[in-house]
């Protein structure tokens, strides 16, 4: 099977945090917009009456000034520390209110009673600049109230000859310090439930500028305006608007599509391919059109691969049973048939067996018996050659010992880097070279030569004879379980598939090399 490309993807725990993470802030945009975009508006309205205040304050200055001689009082003197300086040639107010630093106060207190009359000259001034605040109110849709410097209201719509001296902004004003405060207010019908989502809404603006002449408060530009309202103006902006909606439709759409390709259509198509590979289809073992992340990538070459092992190994086992069954029906036939034969000599019938041809048949049962021994015994090693290997190394100095006193009649001779450690124990490392020995004396081999390289990452040894060599309709299947060509002579045609096993369950692998006499094999052994 293919492996999949090795390119970088995304993980499924970056996808899937990235997803989560931008679904989570959506809303927080949302509230921090009406928030950001209520402060701007609220900011908007105070830096408008301030410029307005800023006017009347300047004309209202003036009459004042105009009218020191005749006798008009000031009020406090400003304290030093509030005046501008001198030297500065512009001194702006800037807007600052802010829904969420300051404090918002509850509505507005009503005027009380004056505890002194406004002197004449602040009347004079009042009533010049209530036409002025008239005009002014119409366009800009403000509250204006003119004080004197006791905080009773000269000029204005209603209120005027009350005090409003009690109300902390102007207490502020009539000190010489500008003041703005943020107040609850009581809307004249409710407002749709949509307005809830907007603070800015429920608050009235007011504004505080004291008029300074000689350095002594004069008076109190008193002014309050509600905020434009956020959905006027969102209304406005409509075209903005949509086209932001369109954005977040497309970021959602475009989120799905992301969840999609990474992580839907990968696991369908997993299941899929799981699903048509338990019917049975080897056509599913190939791999995935698109994987999307690391993770699939590598759990969808991990599962097909298993399931393409595990298919291969089905298919073993059932060749592997035909074999066996057809290897144990021969000699088990033979048993029972000479079996019978001798009960029915025993019992004296008809045609009994001659003494020779008892024994002949007995003969026969313990050549058949053994050859069953051998077969077990080559099962057994075979069970054993396929489990996995755990933390096995070995040398191969040690295991060529062991090959030559298990085989001292053969000239077994060993070069190379017999001391590099390879990854297998010596115990099956010495099972591989046995049954290769073992083939090789049975096929009248005087010498056997190993030959070992170290390769960096594998022991490459070449195992050679002088025995017969093998001939070419057979070099094909001499690995395969129980094809032998002695079987007369109770070979079982395990050895090789035995030695196979081993390498293959250790990571390494035998192969026939081609030779002109003798025969050849190449092992590869895992370095340790």
């Amino acid at each position: 099977m293919s492996a999949a490309p090795d390119k970088w993807r995304p993980s499924l725990t970056l996808v899937i945090f990235t997803v989560l993470a931008t679904v989570g802030v959506l809303p927080l945009v949302g509230l921090f917009f009406f928030r950001l975009y209520d402060n701007q508006l609220i900011r908007q309205t105070q830096a408008e009456l301030i410029a307005q205040s800023r006017v009347l304050a300047t004309i209202y200055a003036q009459e004042v000034t105009a009218r020191l001689d005749s006798g008009l009082t000031l009020g406090a003197e400003v304290p030093p520390n509030v005046l501008p300086d001198p030297g500065d040639q512009v001194t702006p107010i800037r807007p600052a209110l802010d829904l969420t630093a300051n404090d918002l106060l509850r509505r507005r207190p009503d005027a009380l009673p004056a505890p002194q009359a406004a002197q004449a000259a602040y009347v004079e001034i009042g009533a010049k600049l209530t036409p002025i605040i008239r005009e002014t109110q119409k366009v800009t849709l403000a509250g204006f109230r003119i004080l004197d410097p006791q905080g009773v209201v000269i000029a204005g719509r209603q209120e005027v000859g009350q005090s409003l001296a009690h109300i902390e902004e102007v207490a502020d004003a009539l000190h010489g310090q500008y003041r703005a405060t943020l107040r609850n207010r009581v809307p004249d019908k409710p407002p749709p439930p949509i307005y809830s989502f907007s603070r800015g809404l429920g608050v009235h603006v007011f504004s505080a500028m004291p008029v300074i002449v000689n350095n002594r408060v004069a008076g109190v530009i008193y002014t309050t305006r509600t905020p434009s309202n956020i959905f006027d103006h969102l209304y406005q902006e409509r075209g903005k608007f949509v086209l932001a909606g369109l954005a977040v439709i497309l970021g959602t759409i475009a989120i799905g599509l992301v969840f999609s390709r990474t992580i839907t259509r990968p696991m369908r198509e997993l299941i899929d391919r799981a699903a048509r590979i338990g019917r049975g289809d080897r056509e599913a073992f190939r791999p995935l059109r698109h994987y999307g992340t690391r993770e699939f990538a590598q759990l969808s070459h991990s599962f097909l691969g298993m399931a393409e092992q595990l298919a291969r190994r089905s298919d073993y086992i059932a060749t592997f049973s035909a074999h066996l069954t057809h290897e144990l029906k021969s000699p088990l036939t033979s048993i029972k048939g000479a079996a019978e034969l001798l009960q029915d000599s025993v019992q004296g019938k008809a045609g009994s067996l001659t003494p020779a041809e008892q024994t002949t048949f007995i003969a026969n049962i313990l050549s058949d018996t053994q050859r069953l021994e051998a077969m077990a015994q080559r099962l057994r090693e075979l069970a054993r050659a396929e489990s996995l290997p755990q933390n096995e190394r070995t040398e191969l100095a040690p295991v060529i010992a062991d090959l030559r006193s298990r085989f001292p009649a053969s000239a077994i001779e060993a070069s190379g880097s017999l001391d590099r450690t390879i990854g297998m124990s010596s115990e099956k490392a010495l099972i591989v070279l046995s049954h290769l020995a073992d083939n090789a004396m049975r096929h009248k081999a005087g010498t056997i030569r190993l030959e070992a390289v170290d390769e960096r990452t594998t022991l490459l040894v070449t195992v050679s004879n002088d025995g017969e060599p093998i001939s070419a309709p057979n070099r094909d299947r001499i690995f395969d379980a129980f094809f032998t060509t002695r079987r007369d002579q109770g070979g079982t045609g395990m050895g090789l598939a035995i030695a196979r096993a081993v390498m293959a369950s250790h990571g390494g692998s035998i192969r026939l090399k081609p030779t002109d006499a003798g025969a050849a094999f190449e092992l590869q052994f895992p370095v340790a």
